[in-house]
């Protein structure tokens, strides 16, 4: 029924920046929470950063003051901006959005953000 996007990745040298976009569509009444989890090669999942249909927000602790995640709700769509980025920010980033009417999140097949000199 939803369907995520996601766009924005690609390679980057250590200290730069990248905007990572994600746009739901489908049939969606409503958000609770849209957000980003990456996983690098080898490693698990790992949450990033959430933003809620009211504007909160919630970051690792290890992308804390270096990403910053917000959205427009009428267009169903999130970002993430990326700074400072790290060679161990390397990932495929995964967007998700969870809707009140499913007990399970939506997910984005990925997008590659690559972090090297």
């Amino acid at each position: 029924q939803v369907r995520l996007v996601e766009s924005g990745g690609g390679l980057v040298q250590p200290g730069g920046s990248l905007r990572l976009s994600c746009t739901a569509s489908g049939i969606i009444f409503s958000i609770n929470t849209m957000g980003w989890y990456r996983q690098a090669p080898g490693e698990q999942r790992e949450l990033v950063a959430t933003i809620t249909s009211g504007g909160m927000t919630n970051y690792a602790n290890s992308v804390k003051d270096r990403f910053t995640i917000s959205g427009d709700n009428g267009k169903y769509t999130v970002y993430l901006q990326m700074n400072s980025l790290k060679l161990e920010d390397t990932a495929v980033y995964y967007c998700y959005v969870a809707v009140p009417q499913r007990s399970m999140p939506y997910w984005g097949t990925g997008t590659l953000v690559t972090v090297s000199s």
